[in-house]
């Protein structure tokens, strides 16, 4: 879906739900406290912190929509998993606060007033804010945004609370006082523990946690399938926003082109964005063999290609080998470097393929590092 259009759905649910935040707080504080009831307060406060956090979910959404930058080259996505750690934080601070003053409450509970109207309240909050629920639900299932379906639950904790509050308030019109203040108390435990959901999600994927480990065995297997790929190893995704990454290492033939592997590469990738749709940065490392199992520590003791091409050049000079090398090809794998020369067709007028190998073969093998010898002709 392109970020225009998701933010824009994003934050059309939100201004919606931010509406009936508004109307429900104001009207649940008033009634609560011309009814004397602390719960009833206590949710009003609950569906205000609701404004605020539909507004960092309509900023954030607003941000992780924007496109790269040069400040943020791989996007924006992960404004809204800051929000989300933001939002439960918040959360945890309110349903604090709610729980001190529902404590608080126990010592000094008095009897409730106009309870049809407290009743009837809550009754109203439980169907506005579920119904916001499933909207809010929907959209955030179809733009595939964290954020807003975090914001959704956040809307479904204050259904879930009105249904505490309406049973506090039943119990405390028939004389049992104290459970108007235990539902406002328990309300606050439910707002602290969609708090920590939220954040411990978010948390997860600001330190690369990886995908589900069936999506992991999914993307494998698919990847092993791919023609030219000999074995895939050191995969690794994570989560950005609404998206996902992956790099992953794959093993092909050695001696192919660099055109070729490159094409092969291209192939990974798009099997990868095919398996999963929100998949959508995927890193591609060619590799001449399983670097997972092999000890790489020999090559770091190997000249590089200048170097090489140098040192191989200086020993043909000094055993007075002077053939004209059209290409060298070096081939970096079991630790050494394997070398392939090719040459002028002429050269075999005088003397077999064999005999040229052998002799190139005499000299390079008395390099350090130099492993088997070829010769083409052309």
């Amino acid at each position: 879906m392109h970020s225009q259009v998701r933010t824009k759905k994003s934050q059309k649910a939100t201004v919606i739900g931010a509406v009936v935040d508004f109307l429900l707080s104001t009207i649940k504080i008033i009634v609560g406290v011309i009814g004397q009831s602390g719960a009833l307060i206590a949710d009003g406060i609950h569906s205000f912190s609701d404004l605020l956090t539909d507004w960092i979910t309509w900023y954030a959404a607003k941000l992780s929509g924007e496109a790269p930058d040069d400040d943020h080259p791989y996007g924006h996505e992960r404004f809204e998993t800051v929000a989300t750690l933001g939002l439960s934080i918040f959360l945890a601070i309110v349903g604090t606060i709610i729980i001190f003053d529902g404590i608080g409450r126990f010592t000094d509970a008095t009897a409730l007033k106009y309870e049809g109207w407290l009743i009837a309240t809550a009754a109203l909050s439980i169907i506005s804010k579920e119904a916001l629920y499933w909207y809010t639900v929907k959209v955030a299932k179809n733009i595939k945004s964290d954020l807003l379906k975090a914001n959704a639950w956040h809307h479904r904790t204050d259904a879930f609370s009105s249904i505490v509050v309406i049973v506090g308030i039943i119990g405390a019109s028939n004389g049992y006082f104290f459970l108007d203040s235990l539902a406002a108390i328990i309300v606050g435990v439910m707002i602290i523990y969609i708090g920590w959901k939220l954040g411990f999600e978010a948390t997860k994927e600001l330190v690369d946690t990886s995908i589900d480990p069936e999506d992991i065995k999914i993307l494998h297997s698919a990847l092993s399938g791919i023609k030219g790929v000999k074995s895939v190893h050191t995969l690794r995704t994570r989560k950005v926003g609404h998206k996902k990454s992956a790099d992953v290492h794959v093993q092909v033939n050695p001696f192919l082109s660099v055109s070729e592997g490159h094409i092969i590469s291209i192939s990974v990738e798009r099997v990868a964005k095919e398996c999963f749709e929100d998949l959508d940065d995927v890193t591609v490392h060619i590799d001449p063999e399983n670097d997972e199992e092999k000890d790489n520590t020999p090559y770091k003791n190997l000249p590089e290609r200048a170097q090489a091409l140098k040192i191989i050049n200086q020993s043909l000079k000094l055993e007075n080998c002077h053939y004209k090398i059209d290409r060298t090809q070096l081939h970096y794998l079991d630790g050494e470097i394997l070398v392939d020369f090719y040459l002028s067709s002429s050269y075999l007028k005088n003397k077999d393929v064999l005999e040229i190998n052998s002799e190139l073969s005499e000299i390079i093998k008395k390099l350090p590092g130099f492993g088997e010898v070829k010769a083409y002709f052309s």
